[in-house]
């Protein structure tokens, strides 16, 4: 190894191959998750790789998972989604879809039992999962992947499949094979992070009452106080009078908004009040000044619900979500880029793979503030924004398929990621058995047996691709 310029010249090496498989997953979250399940089931070899030690991505730092139902209150995610949380409730480890007139709806789910859940539901599906191990880069033929490189313990190797799915939520498998990919808004300003947190002894049975019997006092944000009258687990979206008070009075919040989610637990609630603005989630020194900050702004947080928000007088520090809950980083330039347009527009696609209803949900690059559009329905996701431009033999599923910084606020949630992740195994599995690749497969196919699984989708399609 030389030092060449203030670069290290590395030797040409030859790589063990760890393994081969029909089909690798890369990232184990919720997308990924339920990709590799949809992958195997036929008996293809199925693989999913993570650098964690558990499963679940962002369903095991204390967020509910929201988009279930639609602003109408129907259901639109279904199929193997539905199937993970039936699996959760049995155990207690979720809660029903609670309609929400903010989100459309919250999922509550336990992070452990996910990460149980997860586990269980791969291995019955003979899925082979490598955790503690790093995709690196790609092994690219031409316009074809050929496989990846992981680094782990074990040292730098292969892992060889005729088709891969990145649900790496940074694109990076796409990004490392050369796909075109953006980051942020117009000047290149990305959603900031969140750490989140729970406190445990929380009365939420007063904070609750006091909301709904004192709105005036307790205003929250687009939610009204008839919601928390009936509901005894429940999210809370602003208060943003006590927060203007607690600053007035010395507090350094970081956010507008106060951001409460109970728990499924007895006087559990996490916090969703952390904001860490400038954060690039691909940037190891960033993410790491991110994780510090985070911890620093908890202090003043947690005082400030204690001492002005009902409920918390006796609270006390339970855990922290063990990541950065990051909401944006790259995103592809696919067949089709998504546009805020297409979603406030309610847009059916003659390709759709899966269905959403979530708003429009920009928190602001700079500042503690969001903002929050609703089309008043649904909109479809069309399977071309899973294709990547360039590489053939590719699915992209979750945050970073192909969209603008404005549609991506709206796709990034749990549960449509969830359905990307079906929909991209699925396609993965039609393609590979009939030899072609995703890109080429009849994506009529893909929703016949997306629908036969359970799956939805709207019935009514335009009379041509946009």
């Amino acid at each position: 190894m030389k030092i060449k310029n203030n670069q290290i010249l590395e030797p040409e090496k030859t790589l063990p191959i760890r393994m081969e498989a029909d089909i690798l997953v890369v990232g184990g979250g919720p997308s990924g998750i339920i990709a590799a399940q949809a992958a195997a089931e036929d008996g293809l070899k199925v693989a999913l790789i993570d650098s964690r030690s558990f499963l679940g991505g962002n369903m095991t730092i204390g967020l509910p998972i929201l988009g279930f139902l639609g602003q109408k209150g129907n259901q639109i995610i279904k199929g193997l989604p539905q199937q993970f949380i039936d699996r959760l409730a049995a155990k207690g480890g979720a809660s029903e879809h609670r309609p929400c007139p903010l989100h459309m709806s919250i999922t509550l789910v336990e992070p452990e039992a996910v990460k149980n859940a997860a586990f269980e539901i791969l291995q019955e599906s003979n899925v082979e999962v490598l955790l503690y191990t790093f995709f690196s880069d790609v092994i690219l033929d031409g316009n074809a992947l050929k496989g990846v490189i992981v680094e782990s313990k074990a040292g730098r190797e292969a892992i060889l499949a005729k088709t891969i799915i990145d649900c790496s939520g940074d694109a990076d498998v796409a990004y490392r094979a050369g796909v075109p990919c953006e980051q942020g808004n117009e000047v290149g300003g990305t959603q900031p992070p969140t750490l989140m947190f729970c406190l445990g002894n929380v009365d939420t049975e007063k904070l609750r009452t006091s909301i709904a019997e004192e709105p005036r006092t307790y205003l929250t944000d687009f939610i009204p106080a008839e919601y928390f009258g009936q509901n005894n687990q429940f999210i809370v979206v602003g208060l943003r009078s006590l927060m203007q008070k607690a600053r007035q009075e010395g507090f350094s919040l970081p956010v507008e908004r106060t951001i409460l989610i109970t728990g499924l637990r007895k006087g559990e609630v996490w916090v969703n009040m952390t904001r860490i603005n400038g954060v690039d989630g691909t940037n190891p020194s960033s993410l790491s000044y991110g994780e510090m900050e985070g911890r620093k702004q908890i202090t003043d947080i947690q005082e400030y619900l204690i001492q002005y928000v009902p409920g918390f007088e006796k609270a006390y520090f339970v855990k922290m979500a063990p990541f950065l809950g990051i909401r944006e980083t790259r995103r592809i330039i696919g067949q089709y880029v998504m546009t805020k347009e297409d979603i406030l527009a309610c847009r059916y696609f003659e390709d759709a793979i899966a269905v959403a209803s979530y708003p429009l949900d920009i928190h602001h690059p700079e500042g503690g503030d969001c903002t929050l559009q609703w089309c008043g329905d649904c909109y479809d996701i069309p399977y071309r924004s899973l294709i990547p431009q360039k590489i053939n033999n590719l699915l992209v599923a979750g945050r970073s398929i192909s969209t603008t910084h404005e549609a991506m606020s709206a796709i990034r949630v749990m549960a449509p990621c969830m359905a990307m992740g079906e929909a991209a195994g699925r396609a993965a599995k039609i393609a590979i058995r009939n030899g072609l690749t995703p890109a080429t497969l009849d994506v009529h196919q893909l929703q016949e047996e997306l629908l036969a699984k359970g799956a939805f989708l709207r019935l009514e399609r335009s009379t041509s691709l946009a």
